[in-house]
């Protein structure tokens, strides 16, 4: 049971939000002030500091040294070109700690040799990519990561600490849950496989390779669905697209082991690298519940065979990006004739006995893939007429329960997966406990952690001050709107009337900080020190019960998709809404020590990003309420659609390895990348029309409308393996870091004329496209 990824774009990818983060290595977080005595500077002890500081300023000399070295060694050029303008009339240069520790930063993640006309993502992030290599147990490292990893020093301190008397009892939650996951009795250990064959008894012994002719699959799905473990289609409560202030039932394909289809489109076990991974996988916790390697050897095969039969019938994501193609609303009798395979009033009332709301066959449900559910109907059936059928139905059911308990039990169960993610993503290693358990607690109790971070390290100036910002990227939106030529009037006031009606949710919410709410939250799940197993099947269950339990009340549209430390954002189109985590408004996204330059450059891009996804491809579908309906005129549509079609192939002539950039995958966030630093560039000039220019950074020689520039790509500094690489290509609505910002930049006319880029050269090539 899950609500489906493409119903909310987000900033960054998954990774990210849970294990990635930061940018190159600054040192001064003013937009985070600590409290509680555990200051990142108070951390440091005396020669700490000392230390710090000399080195600060040894790096200040060294810059300005190699800056005036490299003024009179360079050769000039007599014709325009890409080297950086100098200012003529220098205000008098920021030497404040804040200025010097960025100015070193930016300093050391450029590679001053590269040529910013040609590639600006190198000339701005080789130095950091050369002096940063991937860690043990990741497959990428990044700005976002760095900035996580920091949080998660917070939230370990805080996590950590003896709680007193007057916290909440969620919060004491949050502390038992983390201990059970860190283990120090070794209970999970003892236990092995123990916690899973419990489990188990409700279900059947796993695998089997006879007895199963009587298979009852009505029983097994709704059983399996219940612990909330999707197999053939997943199904929710969430809010009806068309009618934003009512739930309805959802449903959607789903199915599948691997994270997407392509990994099992024309691909043989024996000889793929990525099955052949899959299958070792699942022969080696065969054999940890008893079972012998060899022997179940085939019936995994025929697991894996059968998965591959549903990826031939799923549907591409990108042809699922229009939203009113893909909403289909029923009801739970026309499942019945259309999906014989399973009893649907039987499966959904199954679901809602753990509520009280009664459920009949007139009630409605919204489809987002009516062809997929067919063909999976037809499948399913023709497999139960066969007794090797009905045995691989049983044990791919039961595998999938196998599989996502595996995370929760002993060494040898986790280090089973690790064949498989080395495979996807070419992680080798394994990252500290204390940080695995930190990022699954802030997934388990998410907002009691949270409360915990933002009481420890959240200041609430940074709140007042991102709002004022948001105001300002707004207006400098809505004030391009009448320069786009191709938008009627009457479609153009409409979106200037979303744009005023989109909700900015900052920080945090605010009933974290009420004791009696934020119990509330977790009021049903029950936390036990000793029993990690047992508290994420609870959690799980907990989930379950509260989604389905949403069915007959109107959306709460105060609740976030996401926890206070987390280092992304997100705009939902059904509530219209914006969210800013509090994890992400600190440096380098955001400083009230740094140059505005900066600032607008970094968290600027990333609000007018998110505000921009409201008028993407698929956000631009959702009226200024968050209903799906068509509120634009037919015209505009049409020239919008040709706007896209040119993103999308220039997105797609990009290569990353073996692979091409997905244009149409990606539109919906380069557009909103593109949208979004065009939007934050204005409203700098706005700024700057209002307060005047900024005194220069030291020995950088660049202007802040440049550093704007450069403040935006190096949020995208970042490596990752090749694996990685291409499990993003197959999986990820984003494009590639490194495109995300040559992609946007080579849009931009503004950055061509600070850089004083010649026309045809590669950021500045003749044809440009533009959306908005």
């Amino acid at each position: 049971m899950s609500n489906q990824g493409y119903k909310r774009t987000n900033f960054e990818d998954d990774e990210v939000s849970c294990s990635s983060g930061g940018t190159p290595g600054l040192d001064f977080n003013a937009g985070v002030v600590f409290k509680g005595g555990i200051s990142a500077w108070s951390r440091r002890s005396l020669l700490e500091r000392g230390l710090f500081i000399c080195v600060v300023l040894l790096s200040l000399v060294v810059i300005i040294l190699a800056v005036i070295l490299a003024s009179k060694t360079s050769p000039k050029k007599g014709k325009e070109n890409s080297t950086a303008v100098i200012v003529e009339k220098p205000l008098s240069v920021c030497l404040t700690p804040a200025c010097v520790s960025v100015a070193s930063s930016i300093y050391n993640a450029m590679n001053m040799r590269a040529d910013p006309c040609e590639d600006f993502y190198e000339y701005a992030c080789g130095g950091w990519i050369k002096s940063h290599p991937i860690p043990s147990g990741h497959s990428r490292l990044g700005t976002f990561s760095e900035l996580w990893q920091e949080n998660q020093i917070i939230m370990k301190q805080v996590i950590e600490q003896k709680l007193n008397n007057s916290v909440s009892l969620a919060e004491r939650k949050a502390q038992l849950y983390y201990n059970s996951c860190m283990d120090k009795n070794k209970t999970i250990e003892k236990l092995k496989a123990e916690p899973l064959n419990d489990l188990l008894k409700n279900f059947g012994s796993w695998p089997k390779s006879n007895g199963t002719d009587n298979l009852d699959l009505q029983s097994l799905v709704e059983k399996t669905q219940g612990y909330g473990i999707d197999i053939f289609f997943s199904l929710w409560v969430g809010e009806d697209d068309r009618n934003s202030s009512v739930n309805i039932l959802q449903i959607d394909q789903a199915g599948l082991g691997l994270p997407e289809r392509d990994f099992y489109l024309n691909k043989s076990i024996t000889e793929d690298k990525i099955l052949s991974a899959y299958l070792e996988y699942m022969k080696t916790v065969g054999e940890l519940l008893g079972a012998n390697k060899d022997d179940i050897e085939p019936l995994m095969i025929d697991i894996i065979e059968f998965e591959a039969d549903l990826a031939n019938i799923t549907v591409p994501k990108e042809e699922r990006r229009d939203e009113e193609k893909i909403y289909h609303k029923m009801t739970v009798n026309d499942l019945q004739k259309l999906y014989p395979v399973i009893d649907w009033l039987k499966f959904i009332r199954s679901l809602m006995s753990v509520t009280n709301i009664v459920i009949n066959g007139t009630e409605s449900i919204v489809s987002y893939s009516p062809e997929f559910l067919a063909k999976m109907s037809d499948l399913v059936t023709d497999m139960l007429q066969t007794e090797k059928g009905k045995r691989t139905l049983y044990n791919y059911i039961l595998w999938h329960v196998v599989s996502a308990m595996t995370p929760y039990l002993s060494k040898p169960f986790r280090n089973a997966r690790k064949v498989l993610t080395e495979a996807l993503s070419g992680t080798t290693g394994g990252e500290e406990l204390w940080r695995y358990c930190i990022t699954d607690t802030d997934g388990v109790l998410g907002l009691a952690l949270g409360a915990m971070f933002v009481r420890e390290a959240f200041n609430g100036d940074s709140k007042i001050k991102a709002s004022e910002m948001i105001k300002k990227i707004k207006h400098a939106f809505k004030s391009n709107l009448p320069h786009l030529d191709w938008m009627d009037a009457e479609t153009r006031k409409a979106a200037i009337e979303k744009a005023d009606a989109v909700v900015d949710m900052i920080g945090f919410p605010s009933y974290i900080q009420n004791v009696t709410r934020l119990n509330e939250e977790y009021q049903g799940l029950v936390i036990k020190e000793d029993d990690y197993f047992g508290n994420n099947v609870r959690n799980l269950l907990d989930n379950i019960k509260k989604n389905l339990q949403k069915l007959r009340k109107p959306p709460k549209k105060n609740v976030w998709g996401m926890t206070p430390p987390t280092v992304n954002a997100y705009y939902t189109p059904s509530k219209n809404q914006i969210v800013f985590p509090a994890g992400i408004l600190q440096a380098p996204f955001y400083d009230t020590q740094y140059p505005k330059s900066l600032n607008f450059g970094a968290m600027g891009v990333v609000m007018g990003h998110e505000l921009t996804h409201g008028f993407d491809d698929q956000g631009r579908e959702y009226d200024k309420n968050g209903n799906l309906r068509p509120w634009w005129n037919n015209q505009s549509v049409v020239k919008f659609q040709k706007r896209s079609e040119c993103m999308i192939q220039q997105y797609s002539s990009y290569k990353l390895g073996d692979d091409n950039v997905r244009g149409k995958q990606t539109l919906g966030e380069n557009i909103a990348d593109n949208g979004g630093l065009k939007s934050a560039f204005h409203a700098y000039e706005d700024w700057l029309q209002k307060n005047g220019e900024e005194a220069p950074l030291p020995a950088l020689n660049l202007t802040h409308k440049q550093l704007f520039f450069l403040g935006f790509a190096q949020v995208w500094c970042s490596s990752s393996t090749k694996e990685e690489d291409h499990l993003q290509i197959l999986t990820d609505p984003h494009s590639p870091a490194q495109f995300r910002v040559i992609g946007t930049l080579s849009n931009s006319n503004e950055f061509a004329e600070q850089y004083k880029c010649a026309k045809n050269t590669r950021m500045n090539p003749a044809n440009k496209c533009e959306v908005w």
